[in-house]
């Protein structure tokens, strides 16, 4: 039996490739965004696969592919789920032929995203399954089993890996891997597939009609399953990966207890009343939402069980759960059951006491968007206001030039909100090339179509960089490398009406300053499109540029170098002058910055 040590996204798409694919599709979003990136890069790949422009059009590519028969799986981060409700919401009630995996990676605790979202709560609306590993194996075989579960129940089904599963790593079992086996023949049948009202109405009663025998499956699958105890009147029910952080915190504190393991929906009604009905007490650990809880208190109350119910409050229902918090809790809630405290913590590490400095992401070395920043701020003034976006260049709130972020594609609709507020004082949103392609080109149409006052910089660094480094459409590569047309941002600019539009190297500071005065003065929408390629991306492509250094005799220990906010830039006290270290990449923008001429081009 082969075992292999590997990344929670690496075991997914392992599983993936061992369910024999047939088409994939995505939008990258942390913590999913290896998984695409792992798929692409098997040389005996003999699936279909890209990266969508944005999440609905992935979703979209999927449902196609599933409609044709094949297994199909398409993968972003929760808040992608929220672009892609539409065509979910409606092909919950279509159904599918070839299996259709929706997998969205939920992110507890806001590691890497603006908000916090439980997408049981979308399966839930959609009457779907969602199937929620408890580990990384269980992430890996689960594929298999969702994919035979959504061609057996002809439904897409969610598959939810939180971060911790995503980005954790275990030893993995390793099964077959199948060849595509998927022989697509689209079979037209209107009544399914066209969703007008009179297709659709006998579709949704069908969507309702098949959640009892969906449920009946999985209450015998190895997704849930319930252990009962003799000796004890209390229970723990428990979801996902909290679930194995309730099992952990229940050894430590020698509770014995009944206890159900639930990674898979619809819930298994049967098992959640045999353990009502033995307990007297009964806790729910689920992190986030209380979904569990309030299906298991209309159970009780439709079956006039009396149990004891507890869930949110004590369990918190922000942020991720771990081993310390179930504990407390579960010490807390079953206080007369827990033996001695010394069987709390065995071993407890002993921390150094040592206050480490806080250390907020920043902008790398040589960055484009730091220079576009910095300009858009000294001509716009610190009283301008300043929409912003998701990517890297949401890291210019350090600059002093991000007001806003909400969501992909906002800035500029934000933007354009304000300005027709009434509002006086001019207005720069920033947004990225590939977040521009997501959703931004409609929102760019909007604000011309309204005639907005506003300038929208789009910082163009040819890459989508902050998840990963994956190519778009302004790339001119596809994810699995092939050459392809790259789009021209001026003339999608253009297209939708435009009217001022100029295109500046990020590293040529003076030309930014010149372009976004003009802009700032045009009336009407105006776009200044900063280019330059990602720094980490072009270094990786052999890109060389002489380094920078500081001339001590010149430098006056102003500090606007400094300022600047590139870490290759620091400042020696003693002497009271800037220096540059050896992480300098060249762009040369600081010695632009510096009044007195005091930083020069190294030449080799």
């Amino acid at each position: 039996m082969t075992k292999e040590y590997m990344l929670g996204n690496a075991a997914i798409a392992r599983g993936i490739r061992e369910a024999g694919v047939g088409v994939v599709s995505g939008y990258p979003g942390t913590p999913s965004s290896e998984i695409v990136d792992i798929l692409r890069a098997q040389k005996d790949r003999d699936y279909y696969l890209e990266w969508s422009v944005n999440e609905k059009v992935a979703v979209e590519v999927a449902i196609g592919a599933a409609f044709a028969g094949a297994r199909s799986i398409v993968t972003m981060k929760h808040v992608g789920l929220n672009v892609a409700a539409d065509p979910l919401m409606t092909v919950c009630f279509a159904g599918t032929k070839g299996g259709l995996i929706i997998l969205a990676a939920d992110d507890p605790s806001f590691h890497s995203s603006q908000n916090e979202q439980d997408t049981r709560r979308y399966a839930q609306f959609a009457q779907i399954p969602c199937f929620d590993p408890a580990t990384l194996q269980d992430a890996k075989d689960m594929i298999a089993y969702a994919f035979d579960f959504s061609e057996r129940f002809e439904t897409p089904v969610l598959f939810r890996p939180t971060t911790r599963i995503s980005h954790g790593k275990s030893s993995i079992e390793l099964g077959e891997i199948k060849p595509n086996a998927n022989q697509a023949d689209f079979v037209k049948d209107p009544s399914r597939m066209v969703m007008m009202p009179n297709f659709a109405r006998p579709r949704h009663t069908a969507s309702i009609e098949r959640q009892k025998p969906m449920a009946e499956d999985l209450e015998k699958s190895p997704w849930n399953v319930l252990e009962l105890c003799d000796d004890s009147e209390i229970g723990v029910i428990s979801s996902g990966i909290a679930s194995v952080y309730a099992k952990e915190a229940l050894h430590a504190l020698g509770i014995n207890a009944s206890f159900l393991k639930i990674t898979a929906y619809p819930m298994p009604d049967n098992l959640i009343l045999t353990l009502l009905r033995k307990c007297a007490k009964v806790l729910i650990v689920e992190e986030l939402e209380p979904v569990v809880e309030e299906h298991v208190r209309i159970l009780a109350q439709q079956n006039q069980i009396t149990t004891e119910i507890i869930g949110k409050n004590p369990v918190p229902r922000v942020n991720e759960l771990n081993f310390e918090i179930c504990r407390d809790v579960m010490a807390s809630v079953f206080t007369e059951q827990a033996d001695s405290p010394a069987r709390t913590v065995s071993n407890p590490p002993i921390l150094p006491n040592i206050a480490l400095p806080p250390r907020p992401p920043a902008l790398c070395i040589g960055c484009s968007h730091r220079s576009a920043f910095q300009v858009i701020k000294e001509v716009f003034g610190k009283n301008a206001i300043f929409p912003s976006d998701i990517g890297c260049y949401t890291l210019g709130i350090h600059s002093g030039a991000v007001d806003t972020t909400i969501c992909m594609g906002a800035s500029i609709s934000i933007a354009s909100g304000i300005a027709h507020s009434g509002e006086k004082k001019a207005i720069c949103c920033t947004i990225g090339d590939s977040t521009f392609l997501h959703t931004g080109v409609n929102s760019l149409m909007n604000a011309v179509y309204n005639n907005a006052k506003m300038t929208v910089a789009i910082l163009d660094n040819r890459i989508t960089a902050m998840t990963g480094h994956q190519p778009n459409p302004n790339t001119g590569s596809t994810a699995v490398g092939v050459d392809s047309l790259p789009v021209s941002l001026e003339t999608i600019c253009a297209a939708v009406g435009t009217r001022f539009i100029r295109a500046v190297d990020a590293y040529d500071y003076e030309a930014l300053k010149i372009a976004f005065r003009e802009a700032k003065n045009f009336d009407g929408v105006s776009v200044v499109i900063v280019q330059q390629a990602c720094a980490i991306v072009a270094r990786k492509a052999g890109v060389r540029r002489n380094p920078f250094a500081v001339l001590p005799e010149k430098c006056k220990g102003c500090r606007k170098c400094v300022n600047f906010g590139c870490p290759a830039i620091g400042f020696d006290k003693k002497d009271a002058v800037a220096v540059v270290n050896s992480q300098c990449i060249g762009c040369g923008v600081c010695a632009q910055i510096c009044p007195f001429d005091a930083i020069c081009e190294v030449k080799k």
